[in-house]
């Protein structure tokens, strides 16, 4: 069939039976702040929440968060409730609310000292400490004892999404039985001689053998978490039928590659001012190059930032020619800053940025342009529109949306993908200039073969990968979830 957001809505009207339909994440899909001009709604950068806003739009149901915005309190009813978007309400956002130990142990701590760097394997080190864990525990029995209270005994459908949220899927069937959930693991998940070195992996797993059904992005990450279980605990994994029976009960484990709004993505890059903002970014940032390459990515050691910045000293090195010709815009938001080691990659991207900039500027241009704000959706349209190539070089990385995004809005016979072998999504964008980002020589030789390429080369690679992205669309990769869910049920 083909999957719409209308698609979409009548599958979950006619099969759901007034079942409730929940999904739950760590980061909301709508923040308030305090600004001069008063209270403002902000979309956060996070390619879960863009990527499941649209389902919640279509679907309707709640989505519980935690509410991280510092005029979130001030427009929640007494559920801790508020209906969004706020433009066009579709769903309700109920909020959970976090102290600073809470999200200092739970989010900073485990989730992203332990498990991100855990699962990613981009060597660092990850930390265990027993603090972090027990606000870990505590916070995911805050969010079932919420959900529980949301589903007020009906019958309900919970969407849990990613690593932060493992230990839910148990504490919700301990509760009530009845609950069907899906767990979606949105980051890689690693082989079981990296994950063992878990203090608590057996709990963690257990968690997750809670759910009904388990999303992965891809077979080698569903291999992976099987080959884990089947090594950690006693229970049985089946790779026949891809599940495990744990309690009396089966998980069903499946991949799930997730995708974009194709549609919405397309319209938006349709709009009459877009060469208009084109031409008002280019003059803010003064970017008169003839080539403009961009990278859209949170301030992440996973990302392959600095790797991308090296490869393109050398691009620039080796074919001088393209010295006040080529200009590459870094746009991201800083991210976690209170940890560590996030501190010293945006002290170390600082210091390679000016290098790079030093050793090949000229009065009237610079190499790289490294803008650290916020992009609206919109916003990365226009960059999107307006790039040569975009290059996504992550180390390891679950599926990388960017990529999808980059492609359902270029010009088919401007822009060109240039994606790392080690994302999800170089296994269905295959007509990408695909690299090892650790290979620097390789890799600069790669941005010359995109930025040289032929106008009806790119028309024919992007044209397949659009195709590819429209079939499957965010609305096909909720549906398969909710329909496998549902043969469960």
């Amino acid at each position: 069939m083909e999957w719409t957001r209308e698609t979409l809505k009548q599958l979950i009207e006619e099969k759901l039976n007034g079942s409730h339909f929940i999904v739950v994440s760590n980061r909301e899909p709508f923040i308030h702040k305090k600004t001069l001009e008063g209270v403002k709604c902000m979309i956060p950068a996070s390619g879960v929440t863009m990527a499941l806003d649209p389902v919640l739009r279509a679907s309707g149901g709640t989505w519980i968060a935690h509410g991280s915005g510092d005029a979130d309190r001030q427009v929640v009813d007494e559920k801790n409730k508020v209906r969004v978007p706020p433009e066009d309400p579709k769903y309700s956002l109920r909020r959970i609310w976090l102290n600073k130990a809470e999200e200092t142990g739970y989010y900073y701590g485990f989730s992203n000292e332990t498990l991100w760097p855990l699962c990613h394997i981009v060597y660092n080190k990850p930390t265990f400490e027993e603090a972090d864990w027990l606000h870990y525990k505590a916070v995911n029995e805050k969010f079932a004892k919420t959900i529980i209270d949301e589903v007020a005994g009906q019958k309900a459908f919970v969407f849990i999404q990613d690593y932060h949220l493992a230990l839910l899927p148990k504490l919700l069937r301990e509760a009530n039985p009845e609950i069907k959930s899906a767990l979606f693991w949105h980051i890689p998940w690693p082989n079981p001689e990296a994950f063992r070195i878990n203090p608590w992996k057996e709990e963690i797993l257990n968690g997750m053998l809670g759910a009904d059904l388990l999303g992965f992005h891809i077979h080698y990450h569903t291999d992976n978490f099987l080959s884990t279980v089947d090594q950690t605990l006693e229970v049985r994994a089946d790779r026949v039928s891809s599940s495990v029976v744990s309690g009396g009960r089966e998980t069903l484990v499946r991949p799930f590659p997730i995708s974009v709004d194709f549609d919405q993505i397309q319209k938006d890059a349709s709009s009459p001012d877009i060469p208009e903002q084109i031409e008002r970014i280019k003059k803010e940032y003064n970017l008169t190059a003839q080539f403009i390459g961009i990278g859209t990515d949170r301030i992440d050691y996973t990302k392959g930032i600095l790797e991308r910045f090296r490869a393109i000293d050398k691009f620039l090195e080796k074919y001088p020619e393209y010295l006040g010709k080529f200009t590459f815009l870094q746009a991201g938001v800083l991210s976690r800053i209170h940890i560590k080691k996030y501190k010293e990659l945006n002290d170390e991207i600082n210091a390679v940025v000016e290098q790079i900039n030093w050793k090949y500027s000229s009065d009237s241009w610079q190499p790289i342009v490294m803008l650290r704000r916020h992009f609206s959706p919109k916003e990365l349209i226009v960059l999107y529109r307006m790039a040569d190539i975009c290059v996504v070089s992550s180390l390891h990385d679950g599926m990388n949306l960017v990529a999808k995004e980059f492609v359902a809005a270029t010009d088919p016979k401007k822009g060109m993908l240039i994606l790392s072998r080690f994302t999800g999504s170089a296994r269905e964008l295959t007509d990408a200039v695909l690299i090892n980002p650790y290979a620097s020589d390789s890799f600069a030789e790669k941005i010359k073969t995109a930025l040289e390429m032929p106008p009806e080369e790119k028309e024919k690679r992007n044209l397949k990968m659009k195709e590819m992205i429209a079939e499957s669309n965010i609305y096909k990769w909720a549906g398969k979830i909710i329909q496998a869910l549902l043969r469960l049920a």
